[in-house]
């Protein structure tokens, strides 16, 4: 019996977990991580890290297992997701809406009590705009809900930004523009990929309302876009010329996996692979070339 309960009680842990998007919300932290490097110039304290980190992945976990309850109909018409359905039926709806709860009542008070209010304001968005603004709006009723959709993806750089700085500078509109330019090529890949999910879910994104020809059209704009977005950080003198030469070569590698994907009308799910890469590799070198002290770097135009 007592083994039982165990393994019960380990199934739960386990499927609390995987509704709390571990993958995604990783990369949440992360780029909140390079908004606080960004912001502080530097590494900040181990306290404001721990808190901050803390924080953000309470607050994405949270939200991640919400949308999970809200989109519980639509995810069973997605066979991608019967992992997600299942530990979501094995937690419980009433449960699930009680965890999130608290760890997203903890990811406040975290903020409220250790950082400022512009932080919490900037929390309580991202919380507000996925869960409420997306899920059960955006998503449902336009092509184009990706777009602003993005909001909830992009605010981790400009949180973590405020676990610093009471404000928020050029460099940290600059992030969170890339963010917002990045997720909807990244989102669209995906839809491009499972787009009959997508149809059978009755889902109206973009592929399935207009065509794949139309929603590749919008997947090079978007991308082409996001080389020249990421040299603004050195022209305005945020990172050094050896970060510029890295976001050119990381670019233009990510411009070339979309145009052939787009070109051939197939391997969206490499290109999707590829976009989470690059952003990520992004941000990591940001907090690299700040970071790195050992050699003075040559600054961009704008010092």
């Amino acid at each position: 019996m007592e083994k039982k309960n165990k393994n019960s009680a380990g199934k739960v842990v386990v499927s609390a977990i995987l509704l709390s998007k571990p993958g995604i919300i990783v990369s949440v932290a992360f780029t909140g991580f390079a908004g606080m490097v960004v912001a502080e110039r530097g590494i900040p304290s181990l306290s404001v890290i721990a808190l901050g980190i803390i924080s953000l992945l309470l607050s994405a976990a949270g939200s991640a297992i919400l949308n999970n309850v809200f989109d519980k109909k639509i995810d069973k018409e997605m066979k991608r997701l019967n992992k997600r359905v299942e530990a979501l039926e094995t937690l419980g709806d009433k449960n699930a809406v009680i965890l999130s709860s608290i760890i997203i009542i903890i990811s406040l008070v975290i903020s409220l009590f250790f950082f400022n209010y512009l932080n919490t304001t900037l929390i309580v968005a991202a919380i507000f705009s996925y869960t409420v603004l997306y899920t059960l709006f955006l998503k449902r009723s336009s092509p184009f809900g990706t777009i602003l959709g993005g909001i909830p993806g992009a605010l981790p750089v400009i949180i973590g930004y405020t676990f610093v700085n009471s404000y928020i500078g050029l460099d940290g509109i600059v992030l969170f523009t890339f963010m917002m330019l990045w997720q909807p090529p990244h989102f669209w890949a995906l839809a491009q990929k499972y787009k009959k999910d997508y149809e059978q879910a009755k889902i109206p994104v973009l592929p399935v309302v207009f065509s794949s020809e139309y929603t590749n059209i919008l997947i090079l704009i978007y991308t082409l876009s996001l080389l020249p977005l990421t040299l603004i950080l050195w022209f305005i003198g945020l990172n050094s010329v050896y970060f510029a030469f890295f976001a050119v070569l990381a670019g233009l590698y990510f411009d070339y996996v979309v145009i052939k994907s787009v070109y051939r009308n197939a391997g969206y799910g490499k290109a999707f692979a590829i976009s989470i890469l690059y952003m990520l590799a992004i941000m990591l070198f940001i907090i690299i070339d700040i970071s790195v002290s050992s050699f003075t770097p040559v600054r961009g135009i704008i010092n």
